[in-house]
């Protein structure tokens, strides 16, 4: 939006009334540019909307009057009298004998007009006054919401750091003493199982040796048996052979009686048989029997003998070779039950660590996510409220923007009245005119008061107000 206020210099005299000035009025604007409409702050700070305007001309001659108007400044007129108007001033009209020595230059209808204006001027200035005010109440407002919603200052949390330190490195220490007593408990238990298993193991190989022991004895009371049979045998066999040598006697003592009671003829005759010889024989023939029949029996007791040994030699080594690889095997299976004992208690220690972890950052990831949604549901109150306050600071710049518009308005009009009334006295003194060109260089204006056009920010317009001479 641009708006362009020009004044073009003038030079006339006034006849009759002395000379008004052949003096030169200064260019006066009122421009805002194309950042005017900028959301501004409170205080105009990131953006502002700024509105200047400055006419110093000089009136002077017999008059001694004098025309300035500002933007905080004051506009008078040495008629006699007084005419006065400024925004943040007031405005003020005073009439010594009329506006020019009493003669009466605004006609009544226009007095009450620029009454009307100046009431209604001086209302608007009071609810420019109230809106500032309450502008300034809901910014101190903002910035009290705002230092206390800000991060406030950092606490020192050195003391309970420290705390934490220690009372972290007492449940470690602790947790490692936990961790001791429970392999101390484990390494017992295990102890314990070895001793059992060891205990189990002995008993089994004691109970495998009586066993074989038990065997053994039957094995032996066979051979007792065995050798008792072979006695026996060998006493019948000496019964036997006794039996036979004291027939043996009988009936070489018999014979030997025979032969000493017979009678002693010798003839000449064939020889006749030996008895002592055949008998001689016979006890050799006998003899030799029962010798060859006790070295049978012997050979065949020892050769029973030595192959009963060899079998039980035989049997005592594959039970000796069958005991030691049942020990071995048993110690295998104890050293295995060892390691699955231990294997399991590490794995049943790291499940509960695991367990103990996983529960430990659960409830941290549930405090962290109650900390998030609070700060989440913290930022949807903030930027809620801060867009309904920001809805309502456009609101009042609106109302801002549109008040200045019309105090610009009614500064033009009065600028205009005032200068109707220059331009009426003027008129009569030297016929010049003025006329105030307003042209739209947009949109058609929102709404109107009292014939002067209040625009939207969206609207660039320019006005210009130029001296015509007659």
């Amino acid at each position: 939006m641009s708006t362009t206020v020009r004044q073009y210099s003038s030079s006339t005299s006034l006849k009759g009334f002395g000379s008004l000035g052949g003096g030169s009025s200064r260019v006066s604007s009122v421009r805002a540019g194309p950042g005017g409409y900028r959301a501004p702050s409170v205080h105009g700070g990131s953006g502002s909307y700024s509105v200047s305007s400055r006419v110093v001309s000089g009136l002077g001659g017999a008059f001694g009057g004098s025309y300035c108007s500002s933007a905080g400044g004051a506009l008078g007129a040495g008629f006699g009298g007084s005419y006065g108007a400024g925004f943040g001033a007031g405005f003020g009209a005073g009439f010594g004998a009329g506006f020019g020595g009493g003669d009466g230059i605004l006609p009544a209808g226009e007095k009450e007009t620029m009454q009307n204006l100046n009431d209604r001027l001086a209302a608007y200035l009071d609810k420019v006054r109230a809106l500032e005010e309450a502008n300034t109440d809901l910014e101190v407002k903002i910035r009290e919401w705002y230092k206390k919603q800000g991060p406030g200052p950092d606490r020192d949390y050195s003391p309970y750091y420290r705390t934490i330190e220690e009372l972290r490195n007492k449940i470690l220490v602790t947790t490692v003493e936990n961790s001791n007593l429970l392999l101390q408990i484990d390494n017992a238990r295990l102890t314990a199982d070895d001793f059992r298993t060891k205990f189990e193991t002995e008993q089994a190989l004691r109970m495998s040796v009586e066993a074989d022991i038990n065997g053994l004895r039957r094995v032996l009371d066979e051979l007792t048996l065995s050798r008792a049979d072979l006695e026996m045998q060998i006493e019948n066999l000496k019964e036997e052979l006794a039996y036979l040598k004291k027939n043996h006697e009988e009936e070489m003592t018999a014979l030997r009686g025979q032969v000493g009671g017979e009678i002693s003829v010798e003839m000449d005759a064939a020889p006749g048989i030996d008895l002592t010889k055949i008998l001689a024989d016979m006890r050799e023939q006998y003899e030799t029997l029962a010798e060859k029949n006790r070295r049978d029996a012997e050979q065949w007791f020892f050769t029973k003998t030595e192959e009963l040994n060899r079998e039980v030699a035989i049997n005592t080594e594959q039970l000796q070779s069958g005991k030691t690889e049942i020990t071995e095997l048993r110690r295998t299976i104890q050293s295995l039950e060892i390691d699955l004992q231990s294997q399991l208690s590490t794995k049943a220690a790291l499940e509960g660590t695991l367990a103990d972890t996983e529960a430990r950052y659960g409830t941290q990831l549930a405090q962290l996510q109650m900390l998030i949604t609070g700060v989440e549901e913290q930022l949807a109150e903030l930027r809620c409220d801060m867009e309904r306050q920001n809805h309502e600071y456009r609101v009042l710049l609106d109302v801002k923007c549109r008040l200045e518009q019309e105090i610009a308005t009614y500064r033009r009009l009065l600028e205009g009245e005032d200068a109707q009334c220059v331009r009426g006295f003027a008129g009569r003194a030297a016929g010049r005119r003025w006329v105030i060109d307003t042209k739209y260089l947009g949109p058609q204006p929102s709404h109107s008061l009292l014939g002067c056009s209040l625009f939207t920010p969206a609207v660039d317009a320019q006005c210009s107000v130029s001296g015509v001479r007659l």
